[in-house]
């Protein structure tokens, strides 16, 4: 017995201290990865109304995210076919968002490169075979590479399409990687898994001080895809492979906020007979802003929904379907309220939207200055 609880200790003490090392491989790199960032003039500068930061700001952040989590990965798990197959897969969303944050990368193109990234996971044996809904189990057999493929690509959007504000996304996804964890603990799956989940957690906490508002640093398409990708893959290993209706509602609940907010995104653009990939000033971060929320309030609101639909799933997932249930319902209920019936004034929106734009035009002109040959400079200073 003694034997028993201590191979447990150890097996756990493991898992915190892979954590623990993914935290402080993020934390130590960010710094480095910025400067670079900088250097290389991967950097985001405010050109229109959807960007909420002011000045020029360095992008690829999320490469320090992506080697806390590589390096962790294959120093504490258990080598698998799955694990490389994960890692090759990051690799290629890692490289495709590199290139987005320098290039602006066709929509369509980065699409293509997600599929490729998904399709590579579906080789290496990581697929969504089946489901539970409703007491019924859905065998998706020849279908399965296609579901499988579906739910990475569609969680690596979401987790992207909400990186709009100072520490969202990556908040975000520390809460639902959290969720998961603590998830996957009590239905007692794969400690592999569990490891992995656990390394990611720390990875993005040893990035988030650098992205909190004011932040110094934006994961930009690097991170977003790289969490959203390995989210999704590391949710199907875990959740999917579980029996009865938690294979479902629990990834469903723990995802519910960036997948939602994707889902009305594209509906809406595609209502109005615009492109749906055409980025747009209409997430739910947008909302918030334009009702006179700042960057931090606006973000503590949506990491209060996301937290409580993780509850619900933590809930859920120790049986509780009615208290989940009754979770749920308030989280959308606070979100909504915050959205419809918030006493923030119109003003104060209208005012910060004038900044900003006002901003944005100032940081365009200083960087088309730095831009200008050097003989321009001198002719328009003797001018």
């Amino acid at each position: 017995m003694i034997q028993m609880y201590g191979s447990v200790f150890n097996t756990y003490f493991g898992i915190i201290i892979a954590a623990v090392c993914a935290f402080f491989i993020s934390v130590t790199t960010t710094p480095v990865i910025r400067t670079l960032a900088f250097r290389f003039k991967v950097t985001d500068v405010p050109k229109d109304n959807r960007r909420m930061h002011k000045t020029e700001m360095p992008l690829m952040g999320g490469v320090a995210i992506f080697l806390a989590f590589t390096v962790s990965v294959l120093i504490f798990c258990k080598p698998s076919i799955q694990t490389y197959g994960m890692l090759l897969g990051n690799l290629v969303i890692v490289i495709t968002g590199i290139i987005d944050d320098k290039y602006d990368m066709n929509a369509f193109v980065k699409l293509f490169m997600q599929i490729a990234a998904s399709l590579i996971a579906v080789f290496s044996g990581i697929t969504i075979e089946q489901f539970n809904i409703l007491g019924h189990t859905i065998e998706f057999g020849f279908f399965a590479p296609i579901v499988t493929v579906l739910w990475i690509t569609a969680l690596t959007n979401a987790v992207n399409l909400i990186d709009g504000l100072d520490g969202l996304s990556c908040g975000v996804s520390t809460i639902a990687a959290t969720t998961l964890l603590l998830s996957l603990l009590i239905t007692d799956t794969d400690l592999g898994v569990i490891c992995m989940i656990a390394i990611l957690v720390g990875a993005c906490v040893g990035f988030l001080p650098f992205n909190f508002n004011p932040a110094r640093i934006f994961m930009g398409d690097t991170g977003a895809l790289f969490l959203g990708y390995t989210l999704g893959v590391l949710s199907i290993q875990g959740c999917f492979k579980l029996n009865g209706l938690v294979s479902f509602w629990v990834p469903l609940l723990v995802f519910a906020l960036p997948l939602a907010d994707t889902a009305f995104a594209f509906l809406r653009r595609i209502f109005k007979g615009e492109n749906p990939f055409k980025p747009d000033r209409g997430h739910l971060h947008h909302k918030l802003i334009d009702k006179g929320f700042d960057q931090k309030h606006a973000v503590m609101i949506l990491y209060a929904v996301s937290g409580l639909l993780g509850i619900s799933a933590i809930i859920f997932s120790l049986g509780w379907t009615i208290k989940a249930l009754i979770m749920t319902v308030c989280a959308i209920l606070i979100l909504y309220g915050n959205l419809n019936f918030s006493f923030e004034r119109k003003d104060i929106a209208e005012s910060q939207n004038e900044m900003i734009e006002a901003d944005m035009k100032e940081a365009a002109a200083e960087k088309a200055m730095q831009e200008k040959p050097e003989e321009e400079k001198l002719k328009e200073d003797k001018e």
